[in-house]
């Protein structure tokens, strides 16, 4: 989303789910059938059950899961972001072809000589989605952001997106009330305050993720427990039910200040079954596709292959590695563990190519990518010299467990190929796994040994992975790592002008976290989908964002 944030705990399994981290939280994407089913409390909005015939000749009907949460100051799971930028907006937004511009806000700010105030004049055309019509006004805007930045919250997000306002930190940490760089100028201008000048690019993708998307304040403080239910965002789409584990369906906001969506409803079916098969039985029109199917899909003789698209993603998926705890503090240990293993022929055979091997932590096409490959090669050899030279050479090497999500009687298809490898150069890993919920919140604790996972941008900016991940004083640095040098390199990067300059110091960065083996980085993700013919406008994006105001429906 995360800049729509968005995180996944990734060790593939493609054959099952593909886990994405953003934002610093996980959500697990099917990528073959066998959705959670189940049903608990379901919400309507609106009139009726949201079934009936009007307008479902042009509804869109997508596959999906449940999100962890709607509150866009809470959750950083790219499953939920993908409802939470249809339903809220910001000031800011992300456009389709990655470009930030203009929500509630009218136009760019002002921005004073010495970069640290910013003035902001809003559109006079925002309304909430409630009957009512309430206007979104400045105070809107200042109270969504002290509230995402409160310590009461406790947003894991709100550190990273918001601390670079005067007295958002200390917001965040308890230490004041309120956040003294948001100022209200009057109905359709605010004021914020920098601690320091950053670039404007920088600060003002920032205000594209959900952390400082606008709430409903009336309607939070008058059901607090409960008005995610029915949130009332800004969006193109409104929320008009939600019945967990069979449904949610998106309503089109024909009031919507940047263009009424094209497509009246949305549904998004969480009920189980292949959806490929629902995707062929004309139930669903886009649907992922699983190794299973990816070479039915590939040959031009198949009736998908004229249906099929594929697309990168700003997306690293990687194996996290505690530098904090034994044995993962010595250095030869994490180096031995990333020489052991064979990533290229996990991903061009066991994934069948529909991942690429990793050649660093930045994805392609970020800024400071290169495509020569800077992470240690497969060498056993060379793993078995890193091991004999640890602190455990006489063979006294401590328990080391892999952390990831499931609840299977295995682990995922590459975890087993890496367990392997590692037991071939004399390292024993053990597997845990967990439920969802409880491995966000281990991971999330900064305490887990080894983990899989990956990071799904939430901006196009280095910013938005190393900065977040590495830097020493980041709550979302969930691996506990600490260097100084980093952190310099990091604090200077942050404020730096001169665009070349600034990825040139991200470049250090990288290649300093892979020497210092902090992550395996395993693979970069392409999203694999087909779309019905009747489909106009769907893309895949490489980021979270706002789409689905895009897309037509003709049939």
């Amino acid at each position: 989303m995360s800049g729509q944030n968005r995180m996944l705990a990734i060790l593939l399994g493609v054959l099952a789910a593909l886990v994405l981290v953003i934002g610093g939280v996980s959500t697990v994407l099917l990528l073959s059938g066998g959705d959670g089913g189940g049903t608990s409390l379901g919400v309507t909005t609106g009139d009726g059950d949201g079934g009936g015939a009007a307008g479902s000749a042009q509804r869109l009907r997508l596959a999906g899961i449940d999100p962890v949460g709607m509150d866009p100051h809470l959750t950083g799971d790219a499953g939920s972001a993908a409802f939470i930028v249809e339903v809220f907006g910001g000031l800011y937004t992300i456009s389709p072809d990655l470009a930030i511009v203009p929500d509630l806000a009218d136009g760019f700010p002002e921005i004073s000589e010495d970069g640290l105030v910013y003035t902001f004049t809003l559109r006079d055309d925002i309304f909430f989605h409630s009957r009512e019509r309430r206007r979104v006004t400045a105070e809107d805007v200042r109270w969504s952001i002290e509230r995402a930045a409160s310590a009461e919250l406790a947003s894991p997000q709100a550190h990273a997106y918001l601390g670079d306002i005067v007295g958002a930190r200390e917001s965040f940490f308890g230490l004041a009330e309120g956040v003294e760089g948001v100022r209200v100028i009057d109905d359709r201008t605010i004021e914020f305050t920098l601690r320091e000048p950053i670039p404007p690019g920088l600060f003002l993708a920032k205000l594209t993720y959900p952390t400082a998307f606008v709430v409903d304040r009336f309607q939070i403080e008058g059901n607090e427990r409960n008005w995610t239910r029915q949130p009332n965002g800004t969006g193109p789409y409104r929320l008009k039910e939600w019945r967990v584990g069979e449904r949610i369906v998106l309503e089109a906001n024909a009031a919507y200040h940047l263009g009424a969506p094209q497509v009246p409803e949305v549904w998004f079916e969480l009920s189980g079954g292949s959806r490929l098969t629902r995707f062929e039985n004309d139930e669903l029109d886009v649907a992922l596709i699983s190794i299973n199917d990816i070479e039915r899909a590939r040959d031009p003789n198949s009736s998908l292959n004229e249906l099929y698209q594929t697309a990168p993603e700003f997306t690293v998926s990687y194996l996290a590695l505690n530098t904090a705890v034994s044995p993962l503090d010595d250095l030869n240990v994490r180096r031995a563990l990333a020489l052991a293993i064979d990533r290229d022929t996990v991903a061009g055979i066991t994934f069948l190519g529909m991942v690429q091997p990793a050649t660093g932590i930045l994805p392609p096409q970020l800024p400071g990518f290169t495509a020569e490959d800077k992470t240690l090669p497969f060498d056993p050899e060379a793993a078995r010299a890193a091991l004999a030279a640890s602190t455990y050479a006489d063979g006294d090497l401590p328990p080391i467990t892999l952390f990831e999500v499931g609840g299977g009687a295995s682990a995922s298809i590459d975890t087993q190929a890496f367990l392997e490898q590692w037991r071939d150069v004399g390292i024993t890993v053990e597997i845990r796994q967990a439920d969802f919920a409880t491995y966000l919140s281990e991971v999330g604790s900064g305490r887990v040994q080894m983990f899989g996972a990956g990071w799904v941008m939430d901006y196009p900016d280095p910013e938005s992975i190393l900065d977040l991940k590495f830097h020493s004083e980041s709550q979302l640095n969930d691996v506990s790592y600490k260097n100084p040098e980093v952190d310099d390199l990091l604090d200077r990067a942050r404020i730096e002008p001169d665009p070349q300059r600034r990825i040139d110091l991200y470049k250090q960065v990288e290649q300093l976290l892979i020497d210092n083996v902090v992550w395996i980085p395993l693979y970069f993700a392409q999203s694999h989908v087909v779309v019905n013919a009747d489909v106009d406008g769907w893309f895949e994006p490489p980021i979270v964002l706002p789409r689905l105001r895009f897309v037509t429906v003709n049939r």
